[in-house]
């Protein structure tokens, strides 16, 4: 009986300890209501920006350390990034501290539902309050309907989303705006008390809504903005020691809206700019780094001189512009390449280790890429290395071997899927180098000239002649 007892106790502890746990995140949960919650969801490009501003409340005994935010399972496949502050002060004087956003799980959330969680700094109290912004970019969200359209025609999108918000709290009272690109709107669903003035629709005030509420909304609305997608770009930057860093970007382009029909008229499209092709779009600006030199943009046919590079101390702006014009379901492979100052981007940190300060992401304006591949070549000779991003991407190593190397350079592979423009933010890579390899070049082109040099003289001192003895 006693050794019974000696084997149930630690499993009756650990049951119960699980219990606690358990109800301990259920209860923390049910104890924080939202007070006020208001959305806008910005829908002017092909990009959906929602800003979230939620005031949230503490009813419950124990301290709260963190806010959770539910997205349904249609977001969670569009969904690029989070973010989130917590806010203090009013209109110019309101401050912004950024806080911490990843991945949680919540035990009584719908099928499908997933969760975030936003870590406080303090734990809320009871009794208190808390304002947080809240950022969320959803991409591919926007659905062409309908899915063809001609060179004359408009293009028009659904946008699918929830009047109420979805939350694990009590919502006790919350708005919805939705901004579209202009007054043209097909149709809307009406969940009252509704209204709409000009480009804006609003959803609310409703009050006091139970956790997971969700009342579906459509609206039909014209949106003519480009749909610039980049299937793939690989960003490749290369560092030379002898103060140069060279950057090549090859592009996959796709117009991602509503597919193209019927003929294309190049005459039309010239001469009434306005009035055909409005869903097209043929000029691209990309943001460079300021004192770039050696730019250049070409295709597989060769190099395309119609492109404009403006550029100053504090950037560079290229716009650039393919061989024709992009309509729905179109694609355009291009590459454009450049250097740029060593001494501008490559440091040395207190350790002695060198690390390169780069930037992030994809350098033309709200554009979406579906993959991105940044290789960031190091010199020979170069060790342990070892990137700090912002945020989590895939990370790996490779080898390339160029002219001159002996056992090739060690090349930082990064890749992510679902990059925005807000990715486009700096990143460092940091590695051990020792300078002796910076002679190793240099002494092997002494080696091969005199090799050279010798090999001359030797055959110049051979007789080749046949005598007959």
């Amino acid at each position: 009986m006693e050794t019974l007892l000696r084997v149930r106790l630690p499993l009756l502890l650990l049951l119960f300890l699980f219990l606690h746990l358990f109800l301990a995140n259920s209860s923390s949960s049910q104890d924080l209501q939202i007070v006020n919650a208001e959305r806008r969801i910005d829908l002017t490009s092909h990009i959906i920006k929602v800003y979230l501003t939620l005031k949230v409340e503490n009813s419950g005994t124990s301290p709260a350390s963190e806010v959770h935010l539910a997205f349904s399972p249609t977001e969670v496949e569009h969904l690029a990034i989070v973010k989130a502050a917590a806010t203090s002060g009013k209109r110019k004087k309101k401050t912004y501290i950024p806080l911490d956003v990843k991945s949680a799980e919540l035990p009584d959330g719908p099928n499908g539902t997933k969760f975030f969680s936003i870590t406080l700094l303090t734990p809320l109290s009871k009794g208190e309050t808390i304002t947080l912004e809240v950022l969320y970019i959803l991409t591919h969200f926007l659905e062409p309907f309908p899915v063809e359209i001609s060179q004359s025609e408009s293009q028009l999108v659904y946008f699918r989303d929830s009047a109420i918000l979805l939350s694990p709290y009590h919502v006790k009272q919350q708005t919805t705006f939705i901004k579209t690109p202009s007054t043209r709107v097909e149709s809307f669903t009406v969940v009252e008390p509704t209204k709409r003035a000009g480009t804006e629709l609003k959803y609310g005030p409703y009050d006091n809504h139970p956790p997971y509420s969700y009342s579906p909304v459509l609206v039909h609305f014209e949106n003519n903005n480009p749909f610039a997608v980049v299937e793939e770009l690989e960003r490749e930057i290369e560092i030379s020691h002898w103060g140069s860093l060279q950057v090549t970007e090859r592009y996959r382009l796709v117009h991602a809206g509503a597919r193209h029909k019927g003929v294309f008229s190049r005459v039309e499209y010239q001469t009434r700019p306005g009035g055909t092709g409005v869903s097209s779009f043929k000029h691209l600006l990309a943001k460079l780094p300021p004192r770039v030199h050696s730019v250049y943009y070409r295709d597989e046919i060769g190099n395309i001189s119609s492109s404009h590079l403006r550029t100053d101390f504090l950037k560079s702006e290229l716009e650039i512009e393919p061989r024709y014009p992009l309509f729905g379901g179109w694609k355009a492979t291009f590459v454009i390449g450049y250097g740029v100052p060593l001494q501008d981007f490559l440091f040395e940190s207190p350790d002695g280790r060198r690390y390169l300060n780069f930037t992030f992401g994809c350098p033309l304006a709200e554009t979406v890429v579906d993959k991105l591949i940044v290789k960031v070549v190091l010199p020979e000779g170069s060790k342990d290395p070892k990137a700090v991003i912002p945020f989590q991407v895939e990370q790996h190593l490779e080898i390339k071997h160029s002219y001159l190397d002996v056992v090739g350079r060690t090349v930082v592979v990064l890749e992510k899927r679902n990059v925005v423009p807000e990715h486009y933010t700096p990143f460092q890579v940091y590695y051990s180098f020792n300078p002796i390899f910076m002679l190793a070049e240099p002494l092997m082109l002494a080696s091969v000239f005199f090799l050279l040099f010798v090999a001359s003289v030797a055959y110049l001192h051979i007789d080749l002649s046949i005598r007959k003895w």
